[in-house]
């Protein structure tokens, strides 16, 4: 079904938003993955707060189980088909972790490939989860080519991190839970790797404006829509383990263009201190890569009277005192 959609990302056409059906997702599957995954996945609360003298609003997405969003989309990917005998997958860490995570609890073995220098924080966890870890290539493409092939030889249901219908339908409910429990935000931002969040926020923000934030050297995202296509990208910030996909999926680029969106770059040393603000303000602990809607917010890039800032993840060191 991408055939139709690749051309016309290709053509450099807008893409009508009545085509996201035929690619197989749309609003309808965010409400769907919701009732799915409501079993297993936590409704993360929201902190209604201000900074600065302006109000805004965190979706404290962090304290979803797994430690980050990638739990919803995963779920729904194992829910939403055929119950599968094995899974497979690829990632930089939390994707595998929520994969991982996923499969233990629909009690189905996994394993999960990762770059060679996949974050210790992460690969211990998905470890932990109970899946087979593999470690292979220098790079998230590597990695995903080696798990490609052994699902494809296996049989096994490989889980994508971004680019499938059911995983951005999964990441949509987050935005969902926004709206329900947040009506008079006016924006949502987040931050975006290969793009699964950034569609599935989209699809679920309820027609508001999405403000997706990148960091310099690490923007898929930013590219890609200023190319009008997807094209190879950079990798090059702190916040690469999470956010360093080198070119973002076709199915999450189709659903993004769609929308209400507006695409905003930070620097790494502005998310390095708003991750570090977010626990002197609000003892709130997250990776690098969740601070980015913050930094974005801090910088005066999200222009919005009552945005909602998605802390998306917190599997990074921590160490106690």
């Amino acid at each position: 079904m991408l055939t139709g959609a690749v051309w016309w990302i290709a053509s450099g056409r807008p893409t009508p938003p009545a085509r996201l059906a035929s690619v197989g997702v749309d609003h309808t599957d965010v409400a769907a993955a919701a009732g799915r995954i409501a079993p297993h996945a936590r409704h993360t609360p929201i902190l209604r707060t201000e900074l600065d003298g302006r109000p805004l609003v965190l979706k404290l997405e962090h304290l979803q189980r797994t430690g980050s969003f990638k739990l919803r989309g995963a779920l729904n990917a194992l829910l939403g088909g055929p119950r599968p005998t094995h899974v497979v997958t690829a990632s930089g860490g939390n994707h595998g972790l929520a994969v991982a995570t996923a499969a233990r609890l629909l009690d189905l073995p996994a394993t999960v490939y990762v770059p060679e220098r996949a974050p210790e924080s992460k690969t211990r966890r998905i470890e932990a989860a109970g899946a087979k870890l593999v470690r292979h290539g220098s790079a998230y493409a590597e990695a995903a080519a080696a798990a490609l092939t052994e699902a494809s030889t296996s049989g096994a249901r490989y889980v994508p991190a971004y680019d499938d219908p059911l995983v951005i339908a999964g990441q949509g409910t987050c935005a969902a839970e926004v709206v329900a429990d947040a009506p008079e935000v006016d924006a949502l931002v987040v931050a975006v790797g290969g793009g699964g969040l950034a569609a599935g926020t989209v699809l679920g923000a309820g027609g508001r404006s999405v403000v997706l934030v990148e960091p310099e050297n690490c923007q898929a995202m930013h590219d890609a829509l200023a190319a009008g296509t997807p094209v190879d990208s950079v990798v090059d910030s702190v916040a690469a383990s999470a956010l360093g996909a080198t070119r973002v999926g076709a199915l999450p680029f189709e659903v993004v263009r769609s929308g209400d969106t507006r695409s905003v770059l930070v620097t790494d040393g502005e998310l390095l201190a708003a991750r570090d603000l977010l626990w002197e303000e609000f003892r709130i602990a997250v990776e690098p890569a969740a601070a980015v809607p913050l930094a974005a917010w801090l910088a005066g890039r999200v222009e919005a009277d009552l945005p909602c800032l998605v802390v998306c993840g917190a599997n990074s060191e921590w160490i106690p005192a």
